[in-house]
């Protein structure tokens, strides 16, 4: 049997696998490890239908000939998602009263709401509560996945857009000590929660940057790789959250002014100077 992958032939040769499911299943760790998904299944030129699809998994891979393995950059797919959504959103909001009790069930089971929760958890949720009439409204759900759909459609651009937002929120976290010494709470924890926001906005980017091969291991920043500072970030934050669960207020301000702080800038300088690099510009 020939395996082709997305029309070029690939150099695999089934080992212990009897079936087409076999074959795709020792064939996920790579589809998942270079952004892909599968999109579609072939087998001797008869394309898959979803009808079809569990006979074609247990197909027995003596009997083909050329097993064409159709997938998709994951970031695609995603767009593709969010752009649903954005109907979807103007769909529920035109829908009568019955029509939007029933609207949050079935659109969890439509593929990209599947994709969704496998790959923005949080996002999936926040969706399904906008469309079950609780939670944040269709209008905030909207501009969410506006600023998503950017982050996919024009990481580099959106990751430089970011600089001077991670700069002033570097620099309330540089001044949280003094805002909890002063009795700023509400400024602290403000801060705090920007902080969380952005630094998911720069690992989100910098994933899709991944994902699209900008950056790779052998990525150096200042001769160091950049996957050490994501490293360091991680270790701090972790830090953090263990002072906070242990109400040691000191100690969290000691963190974000002197570790979360300048981490974070070098995050993002770390993974701006990258792209650049990779794109030249």
């Amino acid at each position: 049997m020939k395996i082709r992958i997305n029309g070029i032939d690939a150099d695999i040769q089934p080992d212990t696998e009897k079936t087409v499911g076999e074959v795709l299943s020792a064939l996920e760790s790579w589809l998942f490890g270079s952004g892909h998904r599968l999109s579609g299944l072939s087998i001797d030129g008869d394309a898959a239908r979803v009808e079809t699809m569990e006979a074609c998994f247990t197909r027995e891979i003596d009997s083909i000939g050329i097993l064409d393995i159709h997938t998709r950059a994951l970031t695609e797919l995603l767009a593709e998602s969010l752009i649903h959504v954005m109907q979807d959103i103007t769909d529920y909001e035109e829908a009568d009263y019955e029509q939007k009790t029933h609207f949050a069930v079935s659109w969890q089971e439509s593929p990209g709401a599947r994709l969704l929760a496998e790959q923005s958890s949080e996002l999936y949720h926040w969706i399904v509560q906008a469309f079950s009439g609780s939670g944040s409204s269709t209008h905030v759900i909207r501009t969410i996945v506006e600023e998503r759909l950017r982050e996919l459609h024009d990481p580099i651009g959106e990751t430089a857009r970011t600089q001077p937002v991670v700069e002033e929120i570097c620099k309330r976290l540089e001044e949280f000590p003094l805002d909890i010494q002063t009795g700023k709470d509400a400024r602290a924890a403000e801060t705090i929660n920007v902080f969380s926001g952005i630094a998911e906005k720069v690992f989100r980017m910098y994933r899709v940057l991944r994902i699209e091969g900008c950056i790779t291991d052998e990525v150096m920043v200042e001769n160091t790789p950049i996957d050490t500072y994501i490293s360091e970030f991680n270790t701090a934050l972790q830090e953090l959250l263990a002072a906070y669960e242990q109400r040691d207020t000191v100690l969290v301000g000691d963190i974000t002014e002197y570790e979360m702080a300048p981490r974070l800038r070098n995050v993002h300088a770390a993974v701006l100077h990258t792209i650049t690099q990779s794109k030249g510009v």
